[in-house]
Order: C-alpha cells, then structure tokens, then sequence
C-alpha cells in the first residue's frame, strides 16, 4: 500500500507548507479568542510569507523547467495525483499570494471588529485555496482549489461587507461557478481524449500536454477553459461583477481579491489555455478577438473610471483596465508580451492592494468613499498624500515605477506584431492619467475645508508599517525588475516556442521526459528523487521464460472467442502502466498430451 507521503522530496516540502500551515492556523484562530484572533492570524501569514521566501532560494533560473515537484497518487483508479510543482511564473505567484496576506489582515486590524475569528479563519482558507491553485501540477487537483477559493471570498463579501453585500456575493458567486462549470465539461473532455491516446488515465498536466486535438475540438475547448478565466480576470464584458465585490467587500477582503484572486484568471490563460490549445490560441480569429477585447477593456474602464464620484469603485475599474493591459500581453504571443503582462499582473497586485488600503484608511477616518467630500488632505495628512501619490503614479505606470516596466513590455510586445492594437492600447495610459490624477488632486491638493478634513490624522505606526513594504516594492521593481524577469523567462519562453513553433521546446522535452520516466507515481515502489524533481523509474520486468517448444494456439470460432478471456487464470500478467504504455498480449494455448 503506497503511504501518503511517498513520492515527496524533501524540497518540495516547502510547497506543501504553504498549501496545508494555512489551514492549520484555522484551529488556532479560532481558539485564540475574539481579541487575540487577528493578531494570531497576523503572526501566522508572516510565518508563512517567511517560509515561502525559501521557494526563492530554491529556484534556480538556469535549473528544469517545472521544480520542487512531487507526485502522490490520490485516487488512483482515475489518475488523479496530488502533484506539486512550480516555474517561474507560478513562484512569483504564490510569492504575491504570501506577501499580500499578512498585508491585508495588518490593514484589517480596526476594519474588522466583529464575528473576528470567523473572518481571520476565512482568510487562512482562502490562501490555502490560491496557493494550490498556483502550484498544482494535476489538473483536477487545480480545480478543486480553483473552486474551493470561491466560498470563503463569498462569505467575506457577504457577511462583512457593505449595504449591498449580499448582492454583490451572490453576484460574485454565481458568476465564477458557472464558468468553472464548463471549463469542468473541458476537463473532462481533455481527460477522456488523453486517456485514450496515452493509454492509460492521468490528470497530470504534462500528461494532459500535447494531447492530439483537431482544431474544432481545440476551439470549442479553448471557449470553454477561456470563458472560465476571463470571468476571473475579468476581462470585458464580462466584468460587471467586480466592481460590485470591490465596493461592498471589506477592505482585506478587496485587497486580496484585486491583488490575488484575478490573477488566478490570467494564470490559468498562461498554465493552461495556451499550452493545451496552442491551434485554437494562435488561430487569427481567436487571436483579433482576445486582443480586442483587451483594448475595449483598457479604453472602457477608463471612461467609467473617470466618472465615478466613489473612490472605491474607481479604483476597482482600474482593475479591468490593468487585466487588460495583461490580455493583450498574453494575446500578442511574443516573449516580451507574456513578460509584459506577468509584471502587469505583480505590479497590479502590488499597487491596487495599496490603494485599496489607502481608501480603507480614509473610510476609518470619514465615513465616506466620495471623493468630492475630501480636499487639501496633503496640508494635514502629508504622510498619508505621499503614499497615495506614490500608489497612482505605479498604478498609471509613471517610469520608474513597477507599472512602466509591465505596461511597456506588454505593449511592445504586441506592437511586434499587431501595431494598431499596440497604439489602442497606448491610449490607455493617457486615460489611467485622465482619471487617477484628477481623484488624487481633488482629494490631496484642493482647497481644505470641513471640520473633519482640518482635523484628519496622518499615519499611524502600524498604517505606515502596512504601506511601508507596498510603496518599496512598486519602487524596486520600476528601478530593476531584472531578477523577476530572470525567473520568469524559462516558463515564458517555453509557452512562446508551444505555441509558435509547432509545439517543440521545453515544454516538449518536460512532457516527454515525465512519460519516460513514470512520473505519474501509478506504480507503488518505483519513486526515486532526482535532484529537484521526483522521478519515478520505469517498472523494469524480467522477460518470461521460453519454453523449448511453444505449444500450438487452439483455433476457436468467434463466438467462441468472444466468450474467453484468458487460459492463464491468476497467473496472467499484470497490467503495468509506467511512463510509457505497456501493451500485454495474452495467447490461449491448448493442452499438450
């Protein structure tokens, strides 16, 4: 019987740290006490941040394309596997995921004053959920985290949330499900088709990769994975659920769904669309409307934007605008365009956290999102004016900041082959700047007035201490973005050459090399680490004895045949499924005299 733990290495034990500690800290939470709660989730983010800081240590840029992989059978009898493994797109990933959430629950500490444990403990399940998404290797094992992310965002939303809140969850909700709900029928499908070319039943995404597809077939699974993840990202027009959830969510619970949660959508457009489907993904038609879509996104959710009077709901079209910016990056199909929209997506992630968080400082202090009820904050309040400034020049890509490095290389690398859509999508940066400077001069920079204005405290230690790390990060990787560019260019190249070259490079050789060597850990026994990766050695069977005279097959008639299955009884071969199918032949011989 293969243990639970068979098949792990001792690398990979970080990845399944972070996955699993989270939802151990929910126990722990929730014994602390109502007035303990928080801090005891603070402490045990950290923690975890601390820890996944190892996985940085452990990639090596210049190593294999997937690392610190692993691979336990889970249910056996349908393929699915507990399968580990990360590149560089999905460690930047669960990086942003580790560092957000200590973050968010920091910046929660006099949000959140009710029902604590129930709202920290949920918080601790939903970065169990989005960490697995980002390093499952199994593609069933990625939808059960891809779904279980749903329910504690949807009761965060829904119980801590603001007047409409009940809306905006179910709204959120059933949106999501019903997405994942074809892209399960897509899966299903990818599953059945592999099985029978591979020969035998996996989930695995390498197993899954390469799979042979007419291009009908890739289309209709292309719809049904893509609609799936642009409702996620969101990309237009299907987008109107998450201002919605942005505005009437808490302000941990809109930190981590702008900086985290959306890019479970554009992950699953780099992980998986693209490299199952690389016909359907290159097919000119898919291709114009995807980047269309991304350019109606950018030019759209800045008009919006820009007539907002909410400061809240402003910000969450920012939103659209930014994954559009990250469509057009992944849709232009050159290595600077998923560079592009991978930095868009961490520079995202970085700065709408920050302005959330900003919004949620001021909401402490006034009551209020308008923006027309503020004005001269930045004469009381210069600490405070600074870190908003700050925020909205990374959030409008000002060079030098981590905004410009994403922005331009995503559209670079669409003007390497669609230059029109390149110089639409351009606009979008003069209207980032048409509605984010106008918010950031009427709320700092106008004429002071109203008691509650004069009298507004700046920053607190612990406010500084939550923006601090935030404002340092949109600097460093505006100034020198190199070593995250570094480790993402494996992963990037390899979805590049997929794509455009006939399916060839390294994602190539990883699937091939996973099948020759039995990855799939489907035989009991036959695991052995192999540097970084679990390398499960082909089952090696000794050729059975030749008799001296092989006996003459009995001649049976159809109907005869059709009713026998085996002269050997117990002793006929096993099926053994390694790596490589292994076909077994079984011969009905007669009795010899």
């Amino acid at each position: 019987m293969t243990g639970i733990f068979d098949g792990l290495v001792f690398d990979s034990w970080i990845l399944h740290a972070l996955i699993w500690l989270p939802l151990a800290g929910i126990p722990v939470v929730l014994m602390a006490g109502e007035e303990k709660a928080r801090e005891v989730a603070f402490g045990w983010t950290l923690g975890l941040f601390v820890l996944s800081l190892g996985l940085l240590f452990s990639f090596d840029a210049a190593g294999p394309l997937f690392q610190l992989t692993s691979s336990t059978p889970w249910v056996e009898m349908w393929g699915v596997n507990y399968a580990l493994g990360i590149d560089g797109i999905s460690l930047f990933m669960i990086l942003l995921t580790a560092f957000t959430m200590p973050v968010a629950i920091l910046g929660s500490f006099k949000y959140i004053r009710e029902r604590q444990r129930g709202f920290y403990a949920l918080m601790l399940l939903l970065q169990t959920g989005i960490v697995g998404v980002f390093a499952s290797m199994d593609l069933f094992l990625f939808y059960v985290f891809f779904e279980l992310t749903l329910v504690p965002m949807y009761f965060i939303v829904g119980i801590w949330g603001g007047e409409r809140r009940i809306y905006a969850a179910v709204k959120f909700f059933l949106y999501t499900a019903l997405g994942s709900l074809l892209m399960l029928v897509g899966i299903l499908y990818l599953y059945w088709q592999a099985s029978i070319v591979n020969g035998f039943m996996s989930f695995h995404v390498l197993d899954l990769l390469g799979t042979p597809l007419s291009l009908t077939e890739q289309l209709w699974l292309f719809g049904a994975f893509a609609l799936a993840f642009a409702i996620k990202v969101p990309v237009f027009p299907l987008h109107t659920w998450l201002p919605d959830a942005h505005v009437e969510a808490p302000t941990p619970g809109s930190v981590v769904l702008a900086a985290v949660l959306l890019k479970m959508g554009t992950y699953g457009f780099l992980r998986f669309v693209l490299p199952f489907f690389p016909e359907a993904s290159a097919h000119p038609t898919v291709v114009m409307v995807m980047l269309s879509l991304g350019v109606i996104g950018i030019i759209y959710a800045a008009l919006v934007a820009a007539v907002q009077p909410d400061a809240k709901k402003l910000v969450a079209y920012t939103s659209v605008a930014h994954m559009g910016f990250v469509i057009l990056g992944i849709f232009a199909l050159t290595v600077n365009g998923l560079q592009g929209g991978l930095m868009v997506m961490i520079s995202h992630g970085i700065s709408t956290g920050a302005l959330f968080l900003i919004l949620g400082m001021l909401y402490e202090r006034r009551h209020t999102r308008e923006i027309a009820a503020f004005g001269g904050l930045a004469r009381v309040a210069p600490l405070l004016a600074t870190a908003l400034v700050l925020t909205a020049m990374a959030s409008i890509g000002v060079p030098g900041t981590s905004g410009f490095v994403g922005e331009f290389l995503a559209l670079l690398g669409t003007y390497e082959r669609y230059p029109v859509i390149a110089f639409l999508g351009a606009t979008g940066v003069i209207f980032a700047a048409f509605y984010m400077l106008p918010m950031v001069q009427r709320m700092l920079f106008n004429k002071l007035e109203g008691k509650e204005n004069r009298t507004m405290p700046d920053l607190s230690a612990r406010e500084i201490t939550v923006l601090a790390p935030l404002l340092f990060l949109m600097i460093a990787l505006g100034v020198y973005p190199a070593p995250v560019l570094d480790r993402m260019g494996p992963g990037v190249n390899a979805i590049v050459e997929w794509v455009e070259e006939g399916q060839t490079g390294a994602l190539r050789s990883a699937a091939e090399a996973h099948r020759q060597r039995g990855e799939l850990a489907s035989v009991p026994g036959a695991a052995e680490a192999a540097g970084d990766q679990v390398l499960l050695a082909p089952l090696e069977l000794a050729p059975p004895p030749v008799p001296e005279r092989l006996p003459e097959p009995v001649r049976t008639d159809e109907a005869e045949l059709g009713r026998s299955t085996s002269a050997f009884g117990s002793d006929q071969a096993p099926l053994v499924r390694a790596g490589t199918p292994t076909r077994i032949y079984s011969v009905t011989f007669g009795d010899q005299d």
